[in-house]
């Protein structure tokens, strides 16, 4: 596979902030977006219910492909997400390809990740691809999703993206990032740009919160990390973004209020045994995914919710 394959950056994932600037696509409240599902179907059962529960709009931001590399599983995903709105990440814009361009799984990795984790991300989307190829018209279908939506909760837009202002995969919106002081000048032309007042993302799968006052307006980004897997260190549960008009109803994680908006991290308890016995059935020790995401599924990720949102003070959910 070409060396470049999981780093590079396509140039058909890259689009121009201001393609933001546009009528509302939807115009929902509350929304939750559900970022990096992987294929979890346990805890696509909790978003369900809790959605269900106050009524609230799904929309998924990529990505909700992934460990189900088993036709069975695939076909179960695929037909439950096609339910609600989604977009496409970077695995469903590969799995979605009519001819392999060199992008492996197309995640555009900076220097910062090590080559064999680039390597087995690479594998585990060859298995995808091959289990998506079985359903007649499955990549079409991914391939045909949107990059990104604009949706109107109360007086706030919200752009919906899988990874950032301007590329799919695009790293920008990962906390350490944010967190560089010479961030602010590109986000202040993003904000002036796009017109928009919130940004829900999720490729980085390592969640944050952040809220600017710029010059250009003030500017609040979410990554929810991972719908599908633990977050934190120590937790085990996943994370959907809600936005809303009105308080949540279900203990958000983490959260800010503004121009009349909730802007929330909701914690998704899950089955996280019956999640860990599938993964496990598909993915035993040896494979690809196994050697990449068992640590993080079991003990958590290397991250912690102060890191997500520095002014919080919560232990979980």
């Amino acid at each position: 596979m070409n060396q470049r394959a999981g780093r590079m950056c396509p140039a058909d994932y890259r689009y121009a902030s201001s393609a933001f600037d546009r009528a509302p696509d939807i115009g929902v409240d509350p929304l939750y977006v559900v970022g990096g599902l992987y294929g979890n179907l346990a805890a696509l059962d909790e978003v369900e219910r809790l959605a269900a529960e106050e009524g609230a709009q799904i929309v998924f931001n990529g990505d909700f492909h992934w460990f189900d590399a088993e036709r069975g599983w695939f076909a179960e995903i695929d037909a439950r997400v096609a339910r609600h709105l989604a977009i496409r990440g970077n695995v469903e814009t590969e799995i979605g390809r009519p001819t392999d361009i060199g992008a492996g799984c197309g995640c555009a990795y900076p220097a910062s990740v090590a080559e064999d984790v680039v390597r087995r991300s690479n594998e585990i989307l060859i298995d995808l691809r091959q289990t998506a190829a079985t359903f007649p018209g499955a990549a079409a279908r991914l391939a045909a999703l949107p990059m990104h939506l604009v949706a109107e909760v109360g007086r706030a837009r919200v752009g919906i993206v899988h990874g950032d202002a301007t590329e799919l995969a695009g790293w920008t919106f990962a906390h350490d990032a944010l967190d560089d002081p010479a961030t602010a000048a590109a986000l202040n032309a993003v904000r002036c740009t796009s017109r928009v007042d919130v940004f829900a993302s999720t490729h980085t799968c390592l969640a944050v919160l952040r809220d600017f006052e710029l010059r250009a307006g003030r500017l609040t980004i979410i990554n929810n990390g991972a719908a599908g897997m633990p977050n934190f260190s120590g937790f085990s549960f996943g994370l959907v973004s809600r936005i809303g008009t009105t308080p949540c109803p279900h203990q958000p994680l983490y959260g800010i209020a503004r121009d009349g908006v909730h802007v929330d991290a909701l914690a998704l308890a899950y089955d996280h045994t019956a999640f860990l016995a599938r993964f496990l059935a598909r993915w035993p020790d040896g494979s690809a995914a196994h050697a990449s995401y068992f640590q993080r599924i079991t003990a958590g990720a290397d991250h912690t919710i102060a890191q997500a949102h520095p002014q919080c003070v919560a232990q979980g959910p």
